[in-house]
């Protein structure tokens, strides 16, 4: 319950203060403070730009990273910023799960929210090759993303894991393969986090590794 000390307003016209709103001068002018960006927007390149492609309930907002001219192959973005964590406790279906070696242990990069993290946490995973702009590897112990091809004005950033990185991510760096679309489904997630549905009820065709070696290795999981 608040006190009548909080519930007072000074009116410095009148020398008193009220309960409300001054009755002979009227409501203060009240002057809001700028909207400062996050971290993690602020941090974003020049020559990037996020755009909303999906509004959720809740107001939340998909975002995803947008090339605004040419970006070079072998551009290197990064490291990637998240706190080191031993789980997850931000998990986005359209963002890869990155984990990194620190001092002998093996921790996930946690952006729970836009002020733990830099603008990668933006960038949104790749669905098939097509689509692929960048590869995800660690080095010394950081990660960082590398452009897979020049990436076209108006075209938006999309990562997969390097092979090497795949296999200390405890996948096989596939891609699942279902009827109407391509969609990955890294193996560490679904060991490690709970709300995702077991391998063994998707349905699966086939599935495919990553190609950033442009090689290609298929594997079969029990439907």
């Amino acid at each position: 319950m608040q006190t009548i000390l909080e519930l007072t307003l000074g009116c410095e016209d009148c020398g008193k203060s009220l309960i409300g709103e001054c009755k002979l001068h009227g409501p203060l002018i009240r002057a809001k403070d700028r909207i400062i960006p996050s971290r993690a927007r602020l941090t974003l390149p020049h020559y990037l730009t996020l755009r909303v492609l999906e509004l959720r309930a809740g107001n939340q907002q998909i975002l995803g990273v947008f090339a605004k001219k040419v970006i070079q192959k072998r551009t290197q973005f990064g490291p990637y910023v998240g706190q080191l964590s031993t789980k997850l406790t931000c998990y986005d279906e359209s963002r890869l799960v990155l984990q990194v070696l620190k001092d002998g242990g093996k921790y996930f990069l946690d952006t729970p929210n836009e002020d733990c993290g830099n603008w990668m946490m933006f960038v949104r995973l790749a669905r098939n090759q097509e689509e692929q702009t960048l590869v995800a590897y660690q080095h010394c112990g950081e990660v960082y993303f590398t452009t897979v091809k020049p990436i076209e004005p108006h075209t938006e950033l999309k990562v997969w894991y390097a092979a090497d990185y795949a296999k200390f991510m405890e996948t096989s760096a596939v891609f699942i393969k279902e009827e109407s679309d391509v969609s990955p489904l890294p193996v560490v997630a679904v060991a490690k986090l709970s709300n995702l549905r077991p391998i063994s009820a998707i349905p699966i065709c086939y599935a495919l590794a990553s190609w950033s070696d442009n090689t290609l290795i298929a594997s079969v999981f029990p439907v």
